[in-house]
């Protein structure tokens, strides 16, 4: 397995309008989506940043600050690399209906990571 990028930031916070001001306003990123609790921004070359209020309950496992994706060409595949090499995931394999995929482990630093391909 070989990761080939950074693709995604996701960060849990209790402050929530600050942050999302933050990334939007001060540092200039593109808001794609946008409702409570939840906001998805875009940088030119196509990464995300995701940031998540108090009110959200999917991503409850993002304790440790922001959780980086690293870009890879297969999940299951690196995943089945990285299990091999004793890296333990906290989540399944998801996947969306436009073939994008992600799955997410606690590195030996214990943060939660993520390895992600994007959709075909």
């Amino acid at each position: 397995m070989k990761a080939k990028g950074l693709v995604w930031l996701g960060t849990r916070t209790r402050n929530f309008d600050d942050t999302v001001r933050f990334f939007g306003e001060t540092l200039g990123l593109h808001a794609a989506h946008e409702r409570p609790d939840f906001a998805i921004f875009r940088l030119p070359n196509g990464d995300s940043v995701e940031v998540f209020g108090p009110g959200d309950t999917d991503h409850e496992h993002f304790t440790t600050g922001p959780v980086v994706g690293f870009l890879v060409d297969d999940v299951r595949e690196a995943r089945a690399d990285l299990e091999e090499a004793g890296v333990s995931f906290i989540s399944p394999v998801h996947e969306t209906d436009d073939g994008g995929s992600w799955s997410h482990f606690t590195g030996p630093d214990g943060n939660v990571y993520e390895i992600t391909a994007p959709p075909q």
